[in-house]
């Protein structure tokens, strides 16, 4: 059998993190365990939660004290003002609100639903209620992680970090990168010509998330713990950019 193939292996043993972890110790030591042997051109994908976790992004609602405009805001969206205040903190505006669901342009750019801030696989209930924020700067985590990760394999190495979002026009959520490192996230093929001659004017493919959307398939949303998918097959396309070349620009945003 001949043609084109993408391999997704989701690492088995991932313990539950906690901040400080050494996350590049874990995740390397049970790919190890596991028996699976890296190569050159792996894209490893990590699930935001346990990079969110290990560096300490961790908050206790009790611990948080909500403003006036946090509980303005949270009668609109029938929200918990502890959480809305959160929302705030880690967003750079509001772009819609509803009862439900708070849209902000987060502090990276990434517009997203109550700006990533999560209840779910954080931690038992009956020790506080706890909810993570994404981390400080996802490229910087995920070069930092990749630059780990290669050290400990000697492999060239992509990496992304992900997290799952709901989309304008559909339902459901999809994974998205919001992170990266080692690979061009977005492939200009401007300039190319189709199948007919035909010369591409407007094509650009978001490899990084739909990388980023295949390993969320072997993640799971619940209680799977596949927080760590590699991915083999994919041309690594190696650059110097990072998800902020996947932000649309406000000028060309229809939806604002």
């Amino acid at each position: 059998m001949s043609g084109l193939s993408l391999s997704l292996y989701a690492v088995p043993g991932i313990p539950l993190i906690v901040p400080g972890d050494d996350l590049s110790k874990i995740i390397f030591e049970n790919i190890e365990k596991s028996e699976f042997v890296l190569a050159d051109n792996d894209i490893i994908v990590v699930a935001q939660k346990i990079v969110s976790k290990a560096e300490g992004r961790i908050i206790d609602l009790e611990s948080v004290t909500p403003g006036n405009e946090a509980k303005r805001i949270a009668k609109i969206a029938d929200k918990d003002p502890r959480q809305v205040e959160l929302i705030l903190q880690e967003s750079n505006e509001i772009i819609r609100c509803k009862e439900g669901v708070i849209i902000v342009e987060h502090r990276s750019g990434i517009v997203m639903a109550n700006a990533g801030i999560d209840h779910s696989n954080v931690g038992a209930p009956e020790n506080g209620e706890f909810v993570s924020l994404l981390p400080e700067d996802s490229n910087v985590s995920a070069t930092d992680l990749r630059t780990k990760l290669q050290h400990k394999s000697n492999r060239q190495l992509g990496l992304i970090i992900n997290d799952s979002v709901g989309r304008a026009w559909r339902v459901g959520t999809v994974g998205l990168a919001i992170g990266s490192s080692g690979i061009l996230p977005i492939r200009d093929l401007r300039g190319d010509k189709d199948l007919f001659g035909q010369v591409l004017r407007v094509s650009e493919t978001a490899d990084a998330d739909a990388l980023a959307c295949a390993a969320c398939i072997l993640m799971g949303e619940a209680a799977d713990a596949s927080p760590v998918v590699i991915i083999r097959g994919h041309e690594l396309h190696q650059g110097e950019e990072d998800t902020n070349s996947l932000i649309r620009s406000k000028q060309d945003d229809m939806f604002r």
